[in-house]
């Protein structure tokens, strides 16, 4: 679960981190000038949970309360990576005559290691300042997990970062300090992230002008003291960084993943393959069992597109949205489907994308084949509905091949469709 700067910063203050002074958070632009004075400078930030906003526009500065309202008019409502602006969050300007730097504490996905990374170039995108001068990151794992940072390793990344700072040298204690700090709110908060970028060297010492922590949701049901600190009633979902599809999906109300980069150039040679499960279980199982076909039978040219999950108990219209935002996804050739109803209804799953498919064939919008199999809850119902949409309209169900029970596992179901997809683009 992502914070928003301003929850961040309520945490980091909290726990010992100086951060700019705040005016308050502001939905209307005309509270903006009333709370600041005409000749102090401030910051004005787009609350939102992805990044770019600064690229995007949602960070500016202001000399004072008259371009501050005006600043505040341009950039609620403005869109950002498809999230509407809706709030802002308004600080004191800060100097830094000492220089800006990165901290930042994670955790190594491979071994569990807790990880601190530390840059004396602070204020842009750490991973373009690894690529592009790697001589500037410090990177410490710390396969104890302690509790609190050892001393000796905070005093190596203070003296990291001190040395690519021109008021460095001086502020060696405080940056010691920090970094301590921010190594304690990763681990009593059970965070995943717990970022400063920048970290301002001020005359009065460091300050945290922008601040990121994302937390583990595993770890969400023993924080509910800071839960109430934030004034948070409900889990919020991790949205950081989503793409359009995955905005889309949150909104339909299912889980879905893109294995994708959004702007990934799509592979004339390889077939796409988008993935309508039933649980999550069985999502993973899809990726995996593609992916593994593909590689035996046709030469690992075959691509999963996406994680979904529809959850225990799908409405139609929801299913009509699964298939069809794979099928308004320009990157995918066939949709393979598996319907194991448990706790859901197969009869529910075929009707909706019965609907799914009549409707775009009526409305000329694109349609992927789809190659599946349904088994469990309620499968005499679906299949008689099956055979008699088939019946009804045969032409908008024309490429629509779903196997009924399990006398066919899932994986020739799986060889089948992307065989008859290679037929169609006339590979061998």
């Amino acid at each position: 679960m992502r914070l928003y700067e301003n929850e961040a910063k309520t945490v980091f203050e909290r726990e010992g981190i100086a951060v700019p002074r705040s005016h308050g958070v502001f939905e209307r632009a005309d509270g903006v000038e009333l709370a600041i004075g005409p000749d102090s400078p401030v910051m004005l930030k787009a609350l939102v949970l992805v990044g770019g906003r600064g690229k995007a526009g949602g960070v500016r500065k202001a000399r004072g309360g008259p371009e501050a309202a005006a600043l505040a008019k341009e950039i609620l409502g403005r869109r950002i990576r498809d999230y509407v602006v809706d709030r802002l969050l308004v600080e004191e300007a800060v100097d830094a005559p000492g220089g800006a730097c990165y901290v930042g504490v994670t955790m190594n996905p491979a071994d569990f290691n807790v990880t601190v990374i530390v840059s004396p170039a602070g204020g842009v995108d750490v991973e373009q300042v690894a690529r592009e001068a790697p001589d500037k990151i410090m990177r410490l794992e710390l396969p104890g997990n302690d509790a609190m940072l050892p001393d000796a390793d905070a005093s190596r990344l203070a003296g990291f970062l001190a040395s690519g700072l021109a008021g460095g040298p001086a502020r060696i204690d405080a940056l010691k300090e920090v970094l301590a700090r921010v190594y304690a709110v990763f681990q009593k908060y059970d965070c995943k992230i717990a970022e400063i970028n920048p970290l301002l060297l001020t005359a009065a010492g460091p300050v945290a002008a922008d601040a990121k922590i994302v937390l583990d949701d595993n770890g969400l049901y023993r924080q509910g003291a800071l839960l109430r600190l934030l004034g948070l009633t409900e889990v919020r979902h991790d949205v950081s960084e989503p793409t359009r599809n995955e905005v889309r999906a949150r909104e339909a109300g299912f889980r879905y993943v893109d294995l994708l980069a959004e702007d990934h150039a799509k592979d004339p040679d390889r077939l796409y393959v988008g993935l309508v499960p039933g649980g999550a279980g069985y999502g993973i199982f899809s990726i995996d069992e593609v992916a593994n076909v593909g590689d035996r039978f046709f030469g690992g040219r075959v691509v999963p597109v996406n994680f979904m999950d529809s959850g225990g108990g799908p409405t139609v219209g929801q299913v009509v949205e699964m298939f069809g935002l794979l099928m308004d996804y320009e990157a995918v050739d066939l949709v393979i489907t598996s319907r194991f109803g448990g706790i859901s209804s197969c009869d529910i799953f075929i009707r909706g994308l019965i609907e799914c498919l009549r409707e775009r064939r009526a409305e000329g919008r694109r349609v992927v084949p789809v190659f599946g199999r349904m088994v469990g809850t309620d499968l005499p119902n679906a299949r008689d509905f099956l055979e008699r949409a088939t019946r009804e309209t045969p032409e908008a169900l024309a490429d629509m091949h779903i196997t009924v029970g399990n006398r066919t596992i899932m994986a020739e179901v799986i060889r089948e469709g992307i065989r008859c997809a290679f037929d169609r683009k006339g590979w061998t």
